[in-house]
C-alpha cells in the first residue's frame, strides 16, 4: 500500500526536460567530485550474483533477493540487493594499492520495499569501496571521509544551482556528527527515526554513527548486516529535505569488518551459518584487504538537489495505483 504524501502547494522547480538534462549533469558532475575527493576508480560490476558465494548484501537480513535459474549453468542466480560484499572481493582481484578504490553504477531490485515519497523496489546507487590500512580503522578516518563526500555533493549542489536558477542549495557543508547511542538518550521515548527528524531538523547535514549494534534499550537503532560494517566504526549521512520536512538519507557507510569483528558479529546476529560460504572463509582468514565503503543513492541524490517530493519524479518504476492516483491528483509525473 502507498504511503506516499504530496506537499501543500508542491510544484515542481523544473520541468521534465530539464529534470532529464539535470540528473545527468548530476552523474557526471558528482561522479567527478567524489572520485576525486576519494581516489577512486570506475569499474563494472555484477547485475546477480551466485548465493552460495555469499557476496549478496543481507540488508536487514528479512529482505527476498530476486532469483532465477540460468540454463546453460544449472545453477541459480540472484539479483544484488547491493555490492558491499563484492566491492571487497574485487578491490583484491584487481589488486587495488592502500589508498585507492573503486566506484560503480549499482543497480538491484527490492521486492519489498515498501513504496513512500522515498522508496520503490528499484534500487540506483553508486556503490564505491577503499583499500585502508589497519591504522585507518578509527573514528577519525571515518569522519574525514565522510566530510570528503559532503564536499563532493555540495560542491554538485552549487554547479547545479548556477545552471538552474529556478533552484536553490539544498545541503549544508557542516556536517553535525552524532552516535545511535547520544540518540536515544536526548530523545528516550522517541522512535529512531522521530529521532532522527528531530536531530536532523536542527543539524541540516548530520552523520548518525554506531548503527547495527543493540543499545542500551536493548533495541538497535536499525538493522545492518553483521559481515560488512563494523557496527562500531560506520553510519548513515542524513541531509534535512525542506520540501519533505523530513531527514533524508543519502547513504550509508562505513568502515568494514576486520575478522576479529565480523567474528563477534556473526555470533550476535546468530549468523554463525555464514562462516562457510567463500566471502566468509576468506574474510575470517584475513586475506581481504581492510576496506571503507558504502552506497550513495543516485536516485536519491537526484531527488534532494532537484527539491522534488517523490522519487517517481526521477526514475522510472512500478507503482501501485494508490501512489498513481496521489500523485496525479498532486501534479506530480511518475517517469
Amino acid at each position: 500500500m502507498s504511503k506516499t504524501v504530496i506537499p501543500a502547494g508542491y510544484r515542481s522547480a523544473l520541468g521534465l526536460y530539464d529534470t532529464q538534462t539535470a540528473i545527468s549533469m548530476i552523474h557526471h558532475i558528482f561522479e567527478a567530485r567524489l572520485s576525486a575527493e576519494l581516489d577512486l576508480s570506475r569499474v563494472s560490476a555484477p547485475l546477480f550474483v551466485e548465493p552460495q558465494t555469499g557476496l549478496n548484501d543481507d540488508l536487514n537480513g528479512i529482505e527476498r533477493a530476486v532469483s532465477f535459474d540460468i540454463k546453460a549453468t544449472g545453477t541459480d542466480a540472484v539479483v544484488v540487493h547491493s555490492l558491499a560484499k563484492w566491492k571487497r572481493m574485487a578491490l583484491l582481484n584487481y589488486e587495488f594499492p592502500v589508498g585507492k578504490g573503486l566506484y560503480t553504477d549499482m543497480n538491484a531490485i527490492r521486492r519489498d520495499e515498501d513504496m513512500d515519497n522515498l522508496h520503490s523496489i528499484y534500487v540506483d546507487q553508486w556503490d564505491w569501496e577503499k583499500v585502508i590500512a589497519e591504522s585507518d580503522r578509527n573514528e577519525k578516518y571515518l569522519k574525514d571521509t565522510v566530510v570528503k563526500i559532503i564536499n563532493a555533493v555540495c560542491d554538485t549542489d552549487d554547479e547545479l544551482c548556477r545552471v538552474y536558477p529556478a533552484l536553490t542549495p539544498a545541503v549544508e557543508r557542516d556536517v553535525s556528527f552524532v552516535t545511535s547511542q547520544d540518540l536515544e538518550d536526548m530523545y528516550p521515548d522517541k522512535t529512531p527515526k522521530e529521532r532522527e527528524n528531530t536531530y536532523v531538523a536542527e543539524h541540516k547535514t548530520t552523520f548518525i554513527m554506531q548503527i547495527g549494534g543493540k543499545l542500551r534499550s536493548g533495541k538497535p537503532h536499525d538493522g545492518r548486516a553483521p559481515d560488512y560494517d563494523d557496527w562500531t566504526l560506520n553510519g548513515d549521512i542524513l541531509i534535512w529535505n525542506d520540501i519533505l520536512q523530513c531527514a533524508f538519507e543519502i547513504s550509508s557507510m562505513g568502515i568494514r569488518v576486520n575478522p576479529e569483528t565480523m567474528d563477534k558479529q556473526l555470533t550476535l546476529a546468530n549468523a554463525d551459518s555464514r562462516r562457510k560460504m567463500t566471502f566468509h572463509r576468506m574474510l575470517l582468514d584475513g586475506k581481504l584487504p581492510q576496506t571503507i565503503g558504502g552506497g550513495i543513492g543516485q536516485s536519491r541524490l537526484s531527488m534532494l538537489l532537484l527539491q522534488k517530493a517523490h522519487i517517481g519524479e526521477v526514475q522510472s518504476s512500478v507503482w501501485d495505483d494508490e501512489t498513481k492516483a496521489v500523485c496525479s491528483a498532486g501534479g506530480i509525473k511518475l517517469l
